[in-house]
């Protein structure tokens, strides 16, 4: 019997299958599997817990299977890693945006939406006049007599 995957069963769930689904033990309520699937979507874990209990309302036993089911599939997220790092080896990674306000990069999240036109367009607005200000510091500075002096006596 081949396999395609030399990987065993293990060690794909310990890497979180390649897309860094793992279940989040330390902020759990019962087991990490919707604490886990809130933090791939990079959501509030409430809401995925609120969706669960949606689901089991108007499913019934199926939401709860589908909750064991990630249970078994899922490892625990490895102490000390960071999400968006493999464990093993890493697997396909998320697409990744860039986030203007900690100037860089983050996991893509379909749930985030952008912020509107207007808001960007101001924060735009915003840096150009710092970097205007910053211009005409400089520009303040090399005409300034003491800078004509300064490279005066730099050059004896």
């Amino acid at each position: 019997m081949s396999r395609r995957d030399p990987r065993s069963f293990g060690a794909r769930k310990r890497a979180g299958w390649g897309m860094d689904l793992f279940r989040n033990t330390r902020r759990s309520r019962v087991a990490g599997v919707c604490a886990g699937i809130a933090d791939y979507w990079d959501v509030a874990h409430w809401v995925v817990r609120l969706l669960f209990i949606a689901a089991f309302l108007f499913t019934g036993t199926l939401a709860l299977w589908a909750y064991l089911a990630g249970w078994l599939l899922l490892a625990p997220r490895p102490r000390g890693s960071v999400p968006g790092e493999g464990v093993d080896e890493p697997g396909p990674q998320r697409p990744m945006e860039y986030d203007e306000r900690r100037h860089d990069y983050r996991p893509q999240n379909p749930f985030r939406y952008s912020e509107s036109a207007s808001v960007r367009l101001e924060r735009a607005q915003e840096r150009l006049d710092a970097a205007l200000r910053r211009v005409e510091a400089m520009e303040r500075h090399v005409t300034s007599r003491r800078y004509q002096l300064n490279k005066a006596f730099s050059r004896l």
